[in-house]
Formats: structure tokens, C-alpha cells, sequence
């Protein structure tokens, strides 16, 4: 069984056990998390159900692993001929979430 959440303005496919990072969330390592805006649900062998926009009844839940922060990206802006240049980088913050399960009524 697998499903489509929306969360932080993005859109991902989860399985049970399996693990994301996403946009932070509040909560310390082991706590549990909700997500009730499932887009998709779908089984094996069967047609998957398709919200419009939300699937009603629906919910992931989740248990925080860690909060983490993601890879550096490097910001350069350079302006040519004018001995102007400037270097920055960004970690964005990210909470690690494994999925434990999926609820479909």
C-alpha cells in the first residue's frame, strides 16, 4: 500500500517503513506525527483512489527520527567586468520521519 502526503508545500510517494526527509516539523526524536493531507492512496492490483482534492478519512502517521539539516548549496552571484562577486551557502533545516502507517476508510 502506498500513498501521495503533501507537506511543507511539497508532494511525496510513501510506503510503511519507509523513510524521507521533509521541511521541519515540530516534535523531538520519537514523538508521532499525523498527516492528513493525502492526495493518493493505492494498493496492489487495485485502481488507486484519488482525492479531489484530499482523500476523505484518510491519514499517514509517522515517528520522528531526527531533525537534521540538509546538504550545503552554495550561492555565487557575480556581476562580470566589475570586480564584484559574492559567495554564500545555506543548510535548510529538515526533520527525518519514518512512516508507520497508512489509513484508508
Amino acid at each position: 500500500m502506498f500513498a501521495v502526503i503533501k507537506t511543507g508545500g511539497k508532494q511525496y510517494r510513501v510506503t510503511e517503513n519507509s523513510v524521507l526527509a521533509v521541511e521541519t516539523l515540530a516534535g523531538e526524536a520519537g514523538s508521532k506525527i499525523e498527516f492528513t493531507e493525502v492526495l493518493m492512496i493505492g494498493e496492489d492490483g487495485k485502481a488507486p483512489t484519488v482525492g479531489a482534492p484530499l482523500v476523505a478519512k484518510a491519514s499517514v502517521t509517522a515517528e520522528v527520527i531526527d531533525q537534521i539539516r540538509g546538504p550545503k548549496v552554495i550561492i555565487f552571484k557575480k556581476r562580470r567586468r566589475q570586480n564584484s562577486r559574492r559567495k554564500n551557502g545555506h543548510r535548510q533545516n529538515q526533520t527525518l520521519v519514518r512512516i508507520t502507517g497508512i489509513k484508508a476508510k
